[in-house]
């Protein structure tokens, strides 16, 4: 599990049909292999590392669901290791696990922000909701707009500067995982009892 809150920018080193090479300093602090590194969101094993970078496995799966397979040499990447459960929560609970991509159609001033906009498909924003959470290229953001295939989001300076999020033009992809708990609300709606008072006395609410 992860929080959002990017801890590194670090950058492709190099890339293969099986394999991504990642410059990096802070992740690398008490790194083991098999260790878990949130890269843009997407949970990656650690497979070796050395003093100034890792190496992880990448999945066809994880080619096809999210930007790492278009990403080139130096791309600007989001890093973050692991929650450990003495960890403090500053953002929310993120797997790890993208669901989609969205494309970037809109970034305008706003204040002493910035105002995205990103277009999706239905399959992503109907577990989104206003003011609720989502995760993009691994950083937890707030969702002020919600449209049925698109969502804005308003990037505050120092993550426009921390993140690759600052980077962004319109468009460019972006790797999303929206809130878990929305997925297991629809799943239990969808048993053949659905949810009711006793259903959810049943199992401890």
């Amino acid at each position: 599990m992860f929080t959002g809150i990017v801890e590194e920018l670090g950058f492709l080193k190099a890339r293969n049909p099986a394999d991504l090479h990642i410059g990096a300093e802070l992740v690398l602090e008490s790194l083991k292999v098999g260790d878990s590194i949130a890269v843009n969101g997407v949970c990656l094993t650690v497979t070796s590392f050395d003093s100034s970078s890792f190496h992880a496995d990448i999945m066809p799966e994880t080619l096809r669901l999210s930007n790492l397979g278009k990403l080139s040499s130096n791309s600007p990447l989001n890093l973050e290791r692991a929650l450990t459960l003495n960890s403090r929560m500053g953002g929310h609970l993120v797997q790890g696990h993208v669901d989609g991509t969205a494309r970037l159609i809109s970034s305008v001033p706003d204040g002493n922000a910035r105002l995205l906009t990103f277009e999706t498909n239905q399959d992503l924003t109907r577990y989104m909701v206003h003011k609720g959470f989502v995760a993009v290229n691994g950083v937890s953001l707030t969702i002020t707009d919600l449209q049925a295939k698109r969502f804005s989001i308003s990037l505050v300076n120092l993550s426009g500067k921390s993140t690759n999020l600052g980077l962004l033009k319109p468009g460019d992809t972006v790797n999303i995982e929206t809130d878990i708990i929305g997925k297991y609300v629809e799943k239990l709606c969808r048993t053949e009892r659905g949810i009711s008072p006793e259903f959810l006395a049943e199992n401890g609410f």
